[in-house]
């Protein structure tokens, strides 16, 4: 797309704005990537060792009260999760991004009977690597005051 500018420093101007946001589109749609492929990988394929090793930078915050600092501390929780319960499954509903963050919307079951969490994670995504993590998790009732659902 070309437009022709008066001035040679508004059309430089211009330039610039279209090129800075085509590069902030391209991140948050990479970072979205980066945060659904490792969800996926880990949480719906039960692969935590891998989705460590390809999305999770050097340095990983936790914000989860029960799962300390660090990608070794993530595995340690999740590896015994699975084998606990082999039929526990993660269903992403949204995502959402704004710059380095994305958050997901997630609809999650420890066994496929069981009502799930509705689940809202949001990572940090720097360099390419996922380097903080918070979530809050709700349970979903037996019955609720309106007819919505909670996804």
């Amino acid at each position: 797309m070309w437009i022709y500018l008066k001035s040679k420093r508004m059309s430089f101007a211009l330039l610039i704005l279209i090129i800075s946001m085509h590069g902030k589109a391209s991140t948050v749609e990479e970072n979205e990537k980066i945060v659904t492929s490792f969800y996926n990988l880990a949480f719906a394929k039960h692969d935590p060792q891998e989705a460590v090793t390809k999305y999770i930078g050097s340095k990983y915050v936790q914000h989860n009260p029960n799962v300390p600092d660090g990608s070794q501390a993530f595995l340690d929780f999740f590896i015994p999760f699975f084998k606990k319960h082999p039929e526990a499954k993660s269903e992403i509903k949204r995502v959402i991004s704004s710059g380095d963050l994305v958050v997901l919307h997630v609809l999650s079951k420890i066994e496929p009977s069981d009502r799930g969490n509705a689940v809202v994670d949001i990572f940090k995504v720097k360099d390419g690597k996922i380097v903080e993590h918070w979530d809050v998790r709700q349970p979903i009732p037996e019955k609720s005051a309106n007819d919505n659902t909670m996804f």
